[in-house]
């Protein structure tokens, strides 16, 4: 196999870990406004962001948020809420290479993006009549916040300890 068929295989296997976490997180989720807050999510959007970048952290965001769907453990606000923060977190730290900004993007591009985006899907896909155009943006930011702050707390933890060389080798 040649260096870039493995390179490419590992990015794969930990996207399939950082998805298994995603999902398997969201049994940590709490009701709010007619959304489920998953905080984990939002921290693996941060771990994906890191690892792998803004485009593997889209389909991570989009195969969690469809799995739990089919499960039925998700609801269909997961899509704007995950997808957004994925990108807007993946393009910081592609562009900054600084954890804390990284942070900052994920819980803004969930939290007020993604918290707007989820209004038309809360209306027009599921039928819902929010109270307001930015109705999820508070249960949003809630949930971006705590898993943005996880996410820190644990890559700095791996970063002094040197498991984030080992995993992007």
């Amino acid at each position: 196999m040649s260096k870039s068929n493995t390179h490419a295989a590992q990015k794969l296997a930990v996207a399939g870990v950082l998805t298994a976490a995603a999902v398997v997180g969201s049994f940590l989720s709490v009701p709010v406004a007619g959304s489920k807050c998953a905080p984990v999510q939002h921290m693996v959007n941060v771990f994906s962001a890191v690892l792998l970048g803004p485009w593997w952290g889209i389909g991570i965001a989009f195969c969690a948020s469809l799995i739990r769907n089919l499960l039925g453990i998700g609801s269909f606000l997961a899509f704007p809420g995950s997808m957004v923060g994925a990108l807007c977190c993946g393009l910081m730290y592609h562009f900054t290479r600084k954890l804390s900004l990284t942070c900052a993007a994920e819980a803004l591009g969930t939290g007020v993006l993604g918290g707007l985006a989820a209004y038309p899907v809360a209306r027009f896909a599921m039928g819902l009549a929010p109270a307001g155009f930015t109705v999820y943006m508070i249960p949003f930011f809630i949930s971006t916040l705590a898993g943005s702050i996880l996410a820190y707390v644990l890559l700095r933890i791996f970063e002094k300890s040197q498991v984030l060389d080992t995993v992007m080798r």
